[in-house]
């Protein structure tokens, strides 16, 4: 699938990035994997990493709001993912602008410069809580997945395929609340809640990895589409 291809991920010093360049790098053979990124710091922490020093990876910093560091860095890459994203729902509320920017512009900068570029294959993930959404960060998720689904009526004969995946909370992701609560109980005991009837969807990070490398070799099938796989609902309590 991923032979001799330069594969580049956005957002790839993330929980998920991090799983994905492990996998493609163990299981495939690419011939570059390119991590696209803001956060330095993040960027100099992962290639310090024994598990990241590979000579296949490249570290390229830059934001997806920046088309013209979008269009250096997409240059002769066959296969995008795109993880990049403001994902806290209070800081999306605080700072509505932000997400708008990140989330939905810098959806459609991949989408714009993936299409110039010609590369093959987009692969956009999504969150669940796109569908029905009653928080910001889920209505940028739910006009993400509609700009790129769109986004393959602007093809023309360059050939690039866009779809998006979608899942629920990834276990132990930074910034899941099962971090959280190992520390609360750590400190004293206890364990807080916004309610304990609500449900939530739990979905390994290896699950995630498996659903996009699915989705970008199939993606012949399900372009334009939004995927999903059946995630196990848990009561918070």
């Amino acid at each position: 699938m991923f032979s001799d291809k330069t594969i580049l991920i956005t957002g790839g010093t993330g929980s998920f990035g991090k799983a994905f360049v492990r996998c493609v790098l163990a299981e495939h053979a690419p011939k570059k994997v390119i991590i696209y990124s803001r956060d330095e710091l993040k960027q100099f922490e992962m290639s310090r990493d024994s598990r990241f020093q590979d000579p296949r990876i490249r570290f390229f910093i830059g934001d997806v709001r920046d088309k013209e560091r979008l269009m250096r860095a997409f240059d002769g890459v066959d296969i995008v993912v795109h993880a990049a994203a403001l994902k806290q729902v209070p800081a999306c509320e605080y700072n509505p602008f932000e997400a708008i920017q990140t989330n939905i512009i810098g959806t459609q900068n991949v989408i714009n410069m993936a299409i110039d570029c010609g590369v093959e294959r987009v692969i956009a993930i999504s969150s669940d809580k796109a569908v029905n959404p009653v928080n910001l960060y889920g209505a940028t998720k739910l006009c993400q997945e509609k700009i790129v689904v769109q986004g393959n009526s602007y093809v023309g004969p360059k050939k690039t395929r866009l779809a998006c995946v979608r899942y629920g909370n990834v276990a132990w992701s930074t910034g899941s609340v099962l971090p959280i609560w190992n520390k609360m109980h750590q400190n004293n005991g206890l364990i807080g809640t916004t309610g304990p009837e609500m449900r939530r969807f739990f979905f390994t990070v290896d699950e995630a990895v498996s659903l996009v490398l699915t989705s970008i070799d199939n993606i012949e099938t399900v372009k334009g589409k939004v995927l999903s796989r059946k995630m196990k609902a848990a009561k918070i309590k």
